[in-house]
Protein backbone atom coordinates (compact mmCIF):
# COMPACT_ATOMS: atom_id res chain seq x y z
CA UNK A 1 0.00 0.00 0.00
CA UNK A 2 2.83 2.22 1.16
CA UNK A 3 4.86 1.79 -2.48
CA UNK A 4 1.91 0.45 -5.10
CA UNK A 5 -0.56 2.56 -3.81
CA UNK A 6 -1.69 4.08 -7.47
CA UNK A 7 -1.07 0.41 -9.05
CA UNK A 8 -3.85 -0.76 -6.50
CA UNK A 9 -6.09 2.16 -6.06
CA UNK A 10 -7.01 0.40 -10.24
CA UNK A 11 -7.86 -2.96 -8.81
CA UNK A 12 -11.26 -3.74 -8.84
CA UNK A 13 -13.05 -3.52 -5.80
CA UNK A 14 -10.39 -1.17 -4.30
CA UNK A 15 -12.36 1.89 -2.31
CA UNK A 16 -9.37 2.84 0.25
CA UNK A 17 -5.53 2.89 -0.04
CA UNK A 18 -4.13 3.62 3.45
CA UNK A 19 -0.09 3.92 3.82
CA UNK A 20 1.98 3.50 6.98
CA UNK A 21 0.83 6.89 8.72
CA UNK A 22 -2.44 6.20 8.01
CA UNK A 23 -3.46 2.94 8.12
CA UNK A 24 -4.26 2.82 12.41
CA UNK A 25 -6.64 5.62 11.61
CA UNK A 26 -9.00 3.43 9.09
CA UNK A 27 -12.13 4.20 10.78
CA UNK A 28 -12.11 7.78 10.22
CA UNK A 29 -12.16 7.00 6.76
CA UNK A 30 -14.58 4.64 6.52
CA UNK A 31 -18.09 6.99 6.43
CA UNK A 32 -16.78 8.88 3.31
CA UNK A 33 -16.25 6.19 1.07
CA UNK A 34 -17.83 7.15 -1.88
CA UNK A 35 -17.93 3.46 -4.12
CA UNK A 36 -15.85 3.15 -7.22
CA UNK A 37 -13.97 6.62 -6.34
CA UNK A 38 -10.42 5.19 -4.32
CA UNK A 39 -9.53 7.34 -1.58
CA UNK A 40 -5.07 7.42 -1.46
CA UNK A 41 -3.63 8.28 1.42
CA UNK A 42 0.49 7.27 1.19
CA UNK A 43 2.13 10.19 2.12
CA UNK A 44 5.96 10.01 2.91
CA UNK A 45 6.45 9.50 6.33
CA UNK A 46 8.37 12.03 8.65
CA UNK A 47 11.25 11.98 11.24
CA UNK A 48 8.71 13.75 13.97
CA UNK A 49 7.94 11.25 16.91
CA UNK A 50 4.50 9.83 16.47
CA UNK A 51 1.33 8.58 18.44
CA UNK A 52 -0.51 5.35 18.35
CA UNK A 53 -4.25 5.14 18.67
CA UNK A 54 -4.83 2.71 21.39
CA UNK A 55 -7.73 1.43 23.70
CA UNK A 56 -7.68 2.93 27.25
CA UNK A 57 -10.12 0.65 28.18
CA UNK A 58 -11.57 -2.26 26.96
CA UNK A 59 -12.29 -5.97 27.51
CA UNK A 60 -10.12 -8.10 29.57
CA UNK A 61 -6.67 -9.33 27.48
CA UNK A 62 -5.72 -13.16 28.59
CA UNK A 63 -2.22 -13.09 26.22
CA UNK A 64 0.63 -11.11 25.62
CA UNK A 65 0.50 -8.32 23.84
CA UNK A 66 2.71 -6.47 21.25
CA UNK A 67 3.55 -2.76 22.06
CA UNK A 68 5.31 -0.71 19.42
CA UNK A 69 7.82 2.03 20.22
CA UNK A 70 9.08 2.74 17.11
CA UNK A 71 9.01 2.71 13.26
CA UNK A 72 11.19 3.31 9.91
CA UNK A 73 14.89 2.52 9.59
CA UNK A 74 18.09 4.40 8.46
CA UNK A 75 20.36 1.61 8.18
CA UNK A 76 20.09 0.90 4.61
CA UNK A 77 21.19 -2.77 4.49
CA UNK A 78 21.51 -3.57 0.98
CA UNK A 79 18.94 -6.00 0.41
CA UNK A 80 16.27 -4.07 2.71
CA UNK A 81 12.80 -2.93 1.21
CA UNK A 82 11.96 -1.19 4.84
CA UNK A 83 13.37 1.73 4.44
CA UNK A 84 11.10 2.25 1.51
CA UNK A 85 8.27 1.14 2.70
CA UNK A 86 8.45 2.22 6.29
CA UNK A 87 10.22 5.00 6.22
CA UNK A 88 13.22 6.92 8.40
CA UNK A 89 13.61 5.84 11.96
CA UNK A 90 11.08 7.61 14.06
CA UNK A 91 10.07 7.15 17.79
CA UNK A 92 6.82 7.13 19.38
CA UNK A 93 6.20 9.76 21.65
CA UNK A 94 7.06 8.42 25.40
CA UNK A 95 4.19 9.08 27.26
CA UNK A 96 2.23 7.80 24.56
CA UNK A 97 4.16 4.49 25.09
CA UNK A 98 3.67 4.51 29.10
CA UNK A 99 -0.03 5.15 28.50
CA UNK A 100 -1.12 2.21 26.72
CA UNK A 101 1.56 0.25 28.91
CA UNK A 102 0.08 1.26 31.67
CA UNK A 103 -3.76 0.28 29.87
CA UNK A 104 -2.86 -2.84 28.66
CA UNK A 105 -1.59 -4.27 32.21
CA UNK A 106 -4.30 -2.75 33.88
CA UNK A 107 -6.71 -5.30 31.27
CA UNK A 108 -4.83 -8.12 32.16
CA UNK A 109 -1.72 -8.33 29.92
CA UNK A 110 1.20 -9.50 31.99
CA UNK A 111 3.96 -9.46 29.25
CA UNK A 112 4.62 -6.54 26.98
CA UNK A 113 6.54 -7.67 23.44
CA UNK A 114 8.41 -4.67 22.65
CA UNK A 115 8.28 -3.96 19.23
CA UNK A 116 9.34 -1.55 16.16
CA UNK A 117 11.35 -2.26 13.34
CA UNK A 118 14.68 -0.68 14.73
CA UNK A 119 14.04 -0.28 18.51
CA UNK A 120 17.62 0.67 19.67
CA UNK A 121 16.89 3.87 17.68
CA UNK A 122 14.55 4.78 20.22
CA UNK A 123 14.75 8.12 21.48
CA UNK A 124 12.31 10.95 22.44
CA UNK A 125 12.87 13.91 23.95
CA UNK A 126 16.19 12.54 25.64
CA UNK A 127 14.41 9.23 26.98
CA UNK A 128 16.55 6.51 24.76
CA UNK A 129 15.40 2.27 25.33
CA UNK A 130 16.85 1.79 28.48
CA UNK A 131 15.40 4.55 29.92
CA UNK A 132 11.85 3.55 28.91
CA UNK A 133 12.36 0.19 29.71
CA UNK A 134 13.18 1.09 33.32
CA UNK A 135 10.31 3.33 33.59
CA UNK A 136 7.77 0.24 31.58
CA UNK A 137 9.35 -1.81 34.74
CA UNK A 138 8.26 0.41 37.14
CA UNK A 139 4.61 0.26 36.09
CA UNK A 140 2.12 -1.29 38.54
CA UNK A 141 1.54 -4.14 38.31
CA UNK A 142 5.05 -4.45 36.88
CA UNK A 143 4.71 -6.18 33.21
CA UNK A 144 7.21 -8.91 32.11
CA UNK A 145 9.08 -7.14 29.15
CA UNK A 146 10.42 -8.79 26.29
CA UNK A 147 12.58 -7.49 23.08
CA UNK A 148 11.09 -8.37 20.02
CA UNK A 149 14.18 -8.01 18.18
CA UNK A 150 16.99 -5.38 17.94
CA UNK A 151 20.55 -4.89 15.81
CA UNK A 152 23.54 -5.38 17.23
CA UNK A 153 24.81 -2.10 16.13
CA UNK A 154 22.18 -0.01 18.75
CA UNK A 155 21.77 -2.37 21.56
CA UNK A 156 22.74 -1.09 24.41
CA UNK A 157 24.06 -3.15 26.63
CA UNK A 158 23.15 -1.70 29.73
CA UNK A 159 19.86 -3.68 28.72
CA UNK A 160 22.11 -7.00 30.08
CA UNK A 161 22.39 -5.17 33.64
CA UNK A 162 18.64 -4.70 33.55
CA UNK A 163 18.00 -8.66 32.62
CA UNK A 164 20.48 -9.54 35.12
CA UNK A 165 18.35 -8.02 37.68
CA UNK A 166 15.81 -10.16 39.32
CA UNK A 167 13.79 -7.15 40.54
CA UNK A 168 13.59 -5.58 36.90
CA UNK A 169 10.59 -6.52 34.46
CA UNK A 170 12.61 -7.20 31.53
CA UNK A 171 13.57 -10.58 30.54
CA UNK A 172 16.62 -12.77 29.71
CA UNK A 173 16.08 -12.62 26.10
CA UNK A 174 17.44 -11.28 22.91
CA UNK A 175 16.68 -11.74 19.14
CA UNK A 176 19.62 -9.87 17.71
CA UNK A 177 19.75 -10.33 13.69
CA UNK A 178 23.02 -11.83 12.54
CA UNK A 179 22.49 -12.42 8.84
CA UNK A 180 25.83 -14.15 7.88
CA UNK A 181 28.87 -15.34 9.73
CA UNK A 182 31.31 -13.69 7.31
CA UNK A 183 32.80 -10.17 7.01
CA UNK A 184 32.85 -10.34 2.91
CA UNK A 185 28.94 -11.21 2.70
CA UNK A 186 28.38 -8.71 5.95
CA UNK A 187 30.00 -5.98 4.18
CA UNK A 188 28.24 -6.38 0.67
CA UNK A 189 24.89 -6.69 2.89
CA UNK A 190 25.95 -3.33 4.38
CA UNK A 191 25.68 -4.64 8.02
CA UNK A 192 27.80 -2.21 10.22
CA UNK A 193 29.56 -5.07 12.38
CA UNK A 194 32.02 -7.80 11.63
CA UNK A 195 31.14 -11.40 12.32
CA UNK A 196 34.11 -10.88 15.76
CA UNK A 197 32.37 -8.11 17.36
CA UNK A 198 29.07 -10.32 17.04
CA UNK A 199 30.82 -13.38 18.17
CA UNK A 200 31.95 -11.19 21.04
CA UNK A 201 28.70 -9.31 21.75
CA UNK A 202 27.19 -12.93 22.45
CA UNK A 203 29.96 -14.24 24.25
CA UNK A 204 29.58 -11.33 26.54
CA UNK A 205 25.57 -11.50 27.08
CA UNK A 206 25.97 -14.93 28.30
CA UNK A 207 28.31 -14.53 30.77
CA UNK A 208 26.84 -11.40 32.13
CA UNK A 209 23.08 -12.74 32.12
CA UNK A 210 23.52 -16.78 33.09
CA UNK A 211 20.73 -18.43 31.27
CA UNK A 212 19.87 -15.69 28.54
CA UNK A 213 17.89 -16.68 25.78
CA UNK A 214 19.91 -15.48 22.58
CA UNK A 215 18.67 -16.13 19.34
CA UNK A 216 19.02 -14.42 15.67
CA UNK A 217 18.20 -14.13 12.23
CA UNK A 218 20.12 -15.50 9.55
CA UNK A 219 20.42 -15.32 5.80
CA UNK A 220 21.41 -17.73 3.38
CA UNK A 221 22.34 -16.91 -0.86
CA UNK A 222 23.12 -13.76 -0.81
CA UNK A 223 24.66 -12.41 -4.16
CA UNK A 224 28.25 -13.97 -4.11
CA UNK A 225 27.95 -16.08 -1.14
CA UNK A 226 30.79 -18.49 -1.36
CA UNK A 227 30.79 -22.21 -0.09
CA UNK A 228 33.15 -20.49 2.11
CA UNK A 229 31.28 -17.49 3.62
CA UNK A 230 28.67 -20.02 4.50
CA UNK A 231 31.04 -22.11 6.66
CA UNK A 232 32.39 -19.16 8.51
CA UNK A 233 28.09 -18.78 9.14
CA UNK A 234 28.19 -22.16 10.42
CA UNK A 235 31.33 -22.47 12.45
CA UNK A 236 30.25 -18.81 13.77
CA UNK A 237 26.70 -20.39 15.13
CA UNK A 238 28.09 -23.53 16.45
CA UNK A 239 30.56 -22.15 18.63
CA UNK A 240 28.10 -19.21 19.40
CA UNK A 241 25.52 -19.62 23.03
CA UNK A 242 22.86 -18.93 20.61
CA UNK A 243 20.03 -21.23 20.91
CA UNK A 244 17.14 -20.39 18.17
CA UNK A 245 17.48 -19.20 14.45
CA UNK A 246 15.08 -17.53 12.28
CA UNK A 247 16.39 -18.74 8.38
CA UNK A 248 15.65 -17.06 5.46
CA UNK A 249 16.80 -17.46 1.88
CA UNK A 250 17.80 -14.38 -0.11
CA UNK A 251 14.66 -13.22 -1.73
CA UNK A 252 15.29 -9.81 -4.10
CA UNK A 253 13.52 -6.83 -5.10
CA UNK A 254 14.44 -5.01 -8.04
CA UNK A 255 14.66 -1.23 -5.82
CA UNK A 256 17.40 -2.74 -3.76
CA UNK A 257 21.29 -2.27 -3.83
CA UNK A 258 21.59 -5.94 -3.19
CA UNK A 259 19.30 -6.40 -6.99
CA UNK A 260 22.98 -4.95 -9.01
CA UNK A 261 25.04 -7.65 -7.45
CA UNK A 262 26.95 -10.05 -9.40
CA UNK A 263 27.00 -13.95 -8.18
CA UNK A 264 23.62 -14.73 -7.73
CA UNK A 265 23.14 -18.32 -6.03
CA UNK A 266 20.86 -20.44 -7.42
CA UNK A 267 17.62 -21.79 -5.25
CA UNK A 268 18.78 -25.15 -5.29
CA UNK A 269 21.96 -24.18 -3.34
CA UNK A 270 20.03 -21.56 -1.36
CA UNK A 271 17.62 -24.85 -0.37
CA UNK A 272 20.52 -26.99 0.50
CA UNK A 273 22.60 -24.44 2.62
CA UNK A 274 18.86 -23.34 4.29
CA UNK A 275 18.36 -26.91 5.39
CA UNK A 276 22.00 -27.22 6.77
CA UNK A 277 21.29 -24.15 8.95
CA UNK A 278 17.84 -25.97 10.11
CA UNK A 279 19.81 -29.06 11.15
CA UNK A 280 22.43 -27.33 12.82
CA UNK A 281 19.11 -24.84 14.53
CA UNK A 282 17.97 -28.11 15.75
CA UNK A 283 21.10 -28.92 17.48
CA UNK A 284 21.48 -25.99 19.33
CA UNK A 285 17.93 -25.51 20.39
CA UNK A 286 18.39 -29.36 22.09
CA UNK A 287 21.87 -27.86 23.50
CA UNK A 288 19.88 -24.97 25.12
CA UNK A 289 17.21 -27.31 26.38
CA UNK A 290 19.31 -30.10 27.42
CA UNK A 291 21.42 -27.36 29.87
CA UNK A 292 18.44 -25.91 31.23
CA UNK A 293 16.91 -29.33 32.41
CA UNK A 294 16.66 -29.64 36.29
CA UNK A 295 16.34 -25.36 36.65
CA UNK A 296 13.04 -23.28 37.79
CA UNK A 297 11.87 -20.75 35.93
CA UNK A 298 9.37 -18.59 35.74
CA UNK A 299 6.70 -19.55 33.01
CA UNK A 300 4.01 -17.48 31.92
CA UNK A 301 0.98 -20.26 30.32
CA UNK A 302 -0.53 -19.45 27.01
CA UNK A 303 -3.02 -22.48 25.93
CA UNK A 304 -4.04 -25.44 26.18
CA UNK A 305 -1.99 -28.27 24.11
CA UNK A 306 -3.64 -31.52 23.79
CA UNK A 307 -3.60 -32.67 27.75
CA UNK A 308 -1.35 -29.98 28.57
CA UNK A 309 -0.87 -26.54 29.26
CA UNK A 310 1.81 -24.46 26.78
CA UNK A 311 3.36 -21.44 28.06
CA UNK A 312 6.94 -19.74 27.62
CA UNK A 313 9.54 -18.94 30.40
CA UNK A 314 11.65 -15.90 30.81
CA UNK A 315 14.40 -16.66 28.59
CA UNK A 316 11.79 -17.94 25.81
CA UNK A 317 12.22 -21.74 26.36
CA UNK A 318 8.62 -23.89 24.90
CA UNK A 319 7.33 -25.56 27.84
CA UNK A 320 4.28 -27.98 28.60
CA UNK A 321 3.01 -28.59 31.96
CA UNK A 322 0.15 -30.75 33.44
CA UNK A 323 -2.49 -28.95 35.66
CA UNK A 324 -6.01 -29.12 37.45
CA UNK A 325 -6.51 -26.20 36.58
CA UNK A 326 -6.58 -23.91 33.85
CA UNK A 327 -2.98 -21.99 33.81
CA UNK A 328 -3.93 -19.11 30.62
CA UNK A 329 -2.42 -16.02 31.28
CA UNK A 330 -1.01 -17.25 34.48
CA UNK A 331 2.61 -16.82 36.23
CA UNK A 332 3.59 -20.29 37.78
CA UNK A 333 7.52 -21.59 38.68
CA UNK A 334 8.18 -24.56 36.92
CA UNK A 335 11.34 -27.08 37.43
CA UNK A 336 12.45 -28.50 33.80
CA UNK A 337 11.86 -32.19 33.65
CA UNK A 338 12.88 -33.85 30.05
CA UNK A 339 12.30 -32.40 26.65
CA UNK A 340 9.47 -33.31 24.66
CA UNK A 341 9.10 -33.17 21.28
CA UNK A 342 10.14 -29.40 20.81
CA UNK A 343 9.11 -28.06 23.77
CA UNK A 344 10.85 -28.84 27.12
CA UNK A 345 7.82 -30.52 29.67
CA UNK A 346 7.67 -29.53 33.28
CA UNK A 347 6.14 -29.86 36.42
CA UNK A 348 4.72 -26.83 38.61
CA UNK A 349 6.73 -26.14 41.59
CA UNK A 350 4.59 -23.03 42.78
CA UNK A 351 2.56 -20.04 41.91
CA UNK A 352 3.28 -17.09 41.59
CA UNK A 353 0.33 -14.60 42.85
CA UNK A 354 -1.71 -13.44 39.78
CA UNK A 355 -3.08 -9.39 39.57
Amino acid sequence: AQTAAEAIATLDGVDLVLGNDAKMRLPEFLPGLARGVPVVLCGKSGRDSFTVPFLSQGPPIHRRVNLKLQDGCDAMCSYCYIPFARGRSRSRVFEDVIAEASALRARGAKELVLTGVNIGDYNDEGHGLTNLVDHLSDLTPQPRLRISSIELSNLPETLLERMADPGHGLVPYLHVPLQSGSDAVLNAMRRPYTAEEYAAFMSRAALAVPGIGLSADVMVGFPGETEADFQNTLDLIEQSPLFHLHIFQYSERREVASARLPGKISPEISKVRSDALQHLAAVKKREFQTSQLGCIRLVLFESPRGTFWFGHTDNYLEVLVSSPEPLRNCFAWVRLMKIRDEAVQGELVDFRPVV
